[in-house]
């Protein structure tokens, strides 16, 4: 009987241990995970596309057309912005806002000089951005979410920021008393 209580006991111990794994001290337990470092795209870019207000056309438009530099930084996870975004390579549609590649270079390419925003990029992405949320994570208690521009801080609705010639746009998010250290510019190649 006292072996059949010290397994018990122990049995009891290693649940607890268990159970315990992964907590901090936060009473969100996302909080605490980190986040994935590739966010998925859409299954149909043309309807993310229409979502964000923009048309889907048989080719670049190039009558405007200029680069901005994207990164994502979320609890000291550098997010890959994925290449194909506004890109719908099965019907062979483009948006006016788009990615080649997974630099981070984002491409605006459009026939009339409108204002594209990064909440649009967001929204092409099939990822949430708002004050309170960035793609899959949303802000817990004792977090801020950011938006630098060429290094210095925008404030306001982070979806409402305008993209703009060669911009080092960082979406930031960690502990509110945080100063962390952004780019304020991008290498861009040649003819970018």
């Amino acid at each position: 009987m006292g072996r059949l209580r010290t397994c018990v006991a122990a049995v009891a111990v290693l649940l607890a241990m268990v159970t315990g794994c992964g907590r901090s001290g936060s009473d969100s337990p996302e909080a605490a995970a980190p986040p994935p470092s590739v966010w998925p795209l859409p299954d149909d870019p043309r309807a993310a596309a229409q979502k964000a207000g923009l048309a889907m056309l048989d080719r670049e438009m190039l009558a405007v057309h200029y680069h901005a530099h994207l990164d994502v930084l979320v609890r000291g996870v550098r997010v890959t912005v994925p290449a194909g975004v506004g890109i719908d390579a099965r019907r062979h549609l483009i948006s006016a806002l788009h990615t080649h590649d997974t630099t981070g270079i984002v491409h605006i390419e459009s026939a009339e000089d409108i204002p594209f925003r990064l909440g649009q990029f967001f929204t092409e992405w099939g990822q949430p951005l708002s004050a309170t949320r960035v793609g899959p994570v949303t802000v817990a208690g004792g977090e801020e979410l950011r938006v630098y521009r060429n290094g210095e801080r925008v404030s306001g609705d982070p979806a409402a920021l305008k993209f703009t010639q060669h911009a080092q746009i960082v979406v930031w998010l960690g502990p509110a008393g945080d100063s962390p250290k952004v780019p304020s510019s991008y290498d861009f190649p040649a003819g970018a």
